[in-house]
């Protein structure tokens, strides 16, 4: 999932500050991701991921 993240940050031009920023959650949850501590994210913290990368929820598949 993170590659996914990763490649729709580029292409919009966040980094993960701003990403977390923009989803309103703490940096350090976005680090778990790239990190693959959080293994399944909540159905809430998807929809803002989809959210902020302005892409559906399915797309983070």
């Amino acid at each position: 999932m993170w590659n996914k993240v990763k490649e729709n940050m580029e292409i919009i031009g966040l980094n993960q500050e701003q990403l977390a920023k923009k989803m309103g959650i703490h940096s350090g949850t976005i680090s778990d991701l790239k990190m693959g501590r959080i293994k399944k994210p909540s159905f809430e913290l998807a929809c803002k991921l989809a959210d902020a990368l302005e892409i559906k929820v399915d797309d983070l598949r």
